[in-house]
């Protein structure tokens, strides 16, 4: 038997972890709680070191020494799942997603029948643009855990963002049966339903979702989506304001704001939406690339101070995710349409159209670029289809990864 302090400074972690893990309305039924069998006794002097990264990874200024000891106390005991779990969550809050995998990867091996660590794990591979390892695990996971609703929550929203829509119905409706009007999975369900394009149905399970629960973040959210997917942006953007009001540390809705601000033209306030999302979570990729979409369209391609800065962002979010689809494509744009250095932005659209997914709406203007067309890109660009992120726009802004899932 582990040592119980272990679960205490888990649990206590775990309320603070991954920005955009969860599926809005709490963790739900956690699955079954079993011991991790054919582990020897934590090491004493790990379990300190692992309290002392708890109590340092609290404070947003003590995250390098939060790591530092995670990492210590992982060193000591390599059987330490809670400390690799730990240190998987603070590095992917740091937007280390590479590191975070590993670990969490490292700490599923050891703990299986955890519903925290799956989850964990699965929501890193989501935000690394994984959604089908994401599902493929996770859907292994509530085989062998038919309880696990968090699981089989995110499991809809990997499901869905990987074309898989029948299947994440399917999903969806398992965890009504097993959680009936549960607000968050109908929610889920309508955003199924949305990427079929059958709106109609998804207004009318938004509906169910916010008769249910009037303060629902995430029903908010949603219906925000269907509202753009109608083409009415000023109806999505007052929804999504109302999911802000209701969950002040929520950056999703502040994502999707500013990206209907950006479609909009109105980059002063784009920005200042995105800064909202950066100040609750300061590494967060889509926000940096939000904003550096956004000071690219203040500047207008003629002031250096904003290109510099938005020039930054980007190279911060390749600097941690050197295969950032939104962050190739928005610095490719940037050196070529605005710097006017097209040979220093052919790099970064080779590695979008390498990584980018085959039906992605940039695609056209990557290739255009890469073909050495004279034509300028818009600066800004028309509105796109529903789900899909505008050109100069980072990727997952207009479709919330797993809308907060």
């Amino acid at each position: 038997m582990r040592l119980s302090t272990e679960r205490v400074l888990r649990s206590a972690l775990l309320a603070m972890a991954l920005v955009s893990v969860a599926c809005g309305g709490g963790k739900g039924n956690q699955g079954p709680k079993v011991a991790e069998k054919g582990l020897p006794p934590a090491n004493p002097i790990a379990v300190q070191r692992m309290v002392e990264g708890v109590t340092a990874a609290k404070d947003p200024r003590m995250q390098t020494r939060a790591i530092a000891l995670l990492r210590e106390a992982v060193s000591i005991d390599p059987n330490l799942w809670e400390a690799r779990f730990d240190l998987g969550v603070v590095l992917a809050n740091a937007g280390d997603l590479a590191n975070a995998e590993e670990q969490l990867r490292a700490a599923a091996k050891t703990a299986p029948e955890r519903e925290e660590v799956a989850v964990a794990l699965a929501e890193v591979r989501r935000r690394r643009g994984s959604n089908k390892d994401a599902a493929s695990s996770l859907d292994d996971f509530v085989k062998d855990h038919p309880g696990a609703i968090e699981a089989r929550t995110l499991l809809v929203a990997a499901l869905r963002d990987s074309g898989q829509h029948e299947r994440a119905i399917q999903n969806a409706r398992e965890v009504l049966v097993r959680k009936p009007g549960d607000a968050t999975a109908l929610a889920e369900l309508a955003l199924c339903h949305l990427g079929k394009g059958e709106r109609d149905t998804a207004q009318l399970l938004v509906k169910q979702a916010l008769d249910v629960n009037a303060k629902s973040a995430i029903a908010h959210r949603v219906q925000g989506l269907v509202f753009l997917g109608g083409g009415d942006d000023a109806a999505a953007f007052q929804a999504f304001s109302k999911a802000a009001n209701e969950d002040p540390r929520d950056t999703t809705s502040r994502l999707n704001m500013g990206a209907v601000l950006l479609r909009a033209g109105a980059y002063r306030k784009a920005a200042e939406q995105y800064k909202s999302a950066l100040a609750a979570a300061p590494d967060e990729p889509s926000a940096q690339v939000g904003l550096a979409a956004a000071l690219r369209g203040e500047s207008d391609g003629k002031d250096p101070k904003l290109l510099d800065e938005a020039k930054s962002l980007l190279e911060k979010v390749l600097a941690n995710d050197p295969h950032s689809v939104a962050g190739n494509f928005n610095l490719g744009v940037l050196y070529a349409d605005s710097l006017k250095k097209p040979a220093e932005a052919r790099t970064y659209f080779e590695r979008f159209l390498e990584d980018a997914p085959k039906d992605h709406p940039s695609r056209p203007e990557a290739e255009r670029q890469l073909a050495g067309s004279k034509a300028a890109a818009p600066a800004t660009p028309p509105p796109a289809a529903p789900g899909a992120a505008p050109p100069g726009a980072p990727a997952p802004a207009a479709k919330p990864a797993g809308v907060k899932k």
